[in-house]
């Protein structure tokens, strides 16, 4: 968008318009946006040279289920650029506002920067309406912006999370997955995406108990990417000498809040102390044992 020569702001900031900020850079600088990206030369690539030249860096595994008081959200820390680990500690779980977060699994570098446009878009929402956009509202605005990536996905840079918030018109957390064309699809009870979500899905259908609290939520969302891990090479486990932890949010009534290394270090250690001699897991003992994990309902630590 070209500077005004008096140094005031462009004519296009004056005009109203739509609510929507991608909708207005659509409009005056489109070749800002994710989807307008061309598409990389053959060879190009973060490792130029070296195993996996060419292939940006991707992102798995999500996971996602609810809890009686809302919704947890946990991502592995692992990027790939084919069988090269491109990245050992990235985070694949972000806040959208204060009531809902996103999870990316795809294309690392595409997904952080439709992120980045989807918190913008919800707060140019909010100071423009003086208002929170409802839930049904921001998935279906996360949908639009990723259909307009459909153009690089169909060229293998596909870019699919997941959303989840605690809907404060219906007072429950919600689940919200996607496809690469940008459809929409309500989950129940839980949902996992990434190249380890068959096996992350298998674990939650074990672990899931309706009505249960964050700290046995928080306790299967680990246990789940554990297993993930254990089968998918794309997918980082817990990481010990290093002290990398999965990303695990907590959204409740009283807003979003990412678990801090400490408390969730507790959670892992409680995790890997179980699996050792007994590295399937038991499913029955994990959403039961509750005390060893710091994480109480509604977000708060012990």
């Amino acid at each position: 968008m070209s500077q005004d020569p008096s140094g005031r702001l462009p004519a296009a900031y004056l005009v109203p318009g739509s609510a929507s900020f991608t909708d207005f850079v659509r409009d005056h600088a489109p070749e800002v946006l994710p989807g307008a990206r061309h598409l990389p030369a053959a060879g190009a690539g973060a490792l130029t040279g070296g195993p996996g030249a060419g292939q940006p860096p991707h992102a798995t595994t999500i996971v996602a289920l609810v809890f009686a008081d809302g919704v947890v959200m946990a991502g592995d820390r692992r990027a790939t650029a084919g069988n090269v680990i491109a990245q050992r500690d990235i985070e694949k779980v972000f806040p959208a506002d204060d009531h809902s977060c996103v999870g990316i699994a795809g294309t690392a570098g595409l997904a952080l920067e439709m992120v980045r446009l989807f918190q913008v878009e919800l707060e140019h929402f909010e100071k423009l309406e003086g208002a929170l956009m409802s839930f049904e509202g921001k998935a279906n605005r996360l949908s639009t912006m990723i259909r307009g990536n459909l153009g690089l996905a169909m060229q293998g840079l596909a870019v699919v999370p997941v959303f989840a918030g605690y809907d404060l018109a219906a007072s429950r957390g919600r689940i919200v997955s996607y496809d690469v064309t940008g459809g929409r699809y309500e989950e129940v009870d839980h949902h996992a995406v990434g190249s380890g979500s068959v096996f992350a899905r298998g674990a939650l259908k074990k672990l899931f108990r309706p009505g249960m609290d964050a700290t046995a939520a928080v306790r299967a969302a680990v246990e789940a990417l554990w297993d993930a891990a254990d089968d998918d090479s794309a997918t980082g486990g817990p990481d010990l000498l290093r002290r990398i932890w999965p990303v695990v949010a907590v959204v409740t009534v009283d807003g979003y809040r990412r678990l801090d290394d400490d408390e969730l270090g507790d959670v892992v250690r409680a995790v890997v102390a179980g699996r050792t001699g007994n590295p399937g897991g038991n499913p029955t003992a994990t959403t039961q044992d509750a005390t060893q994990n710091p994480v109480q309902q509604g977000g708060a630590t012990a």
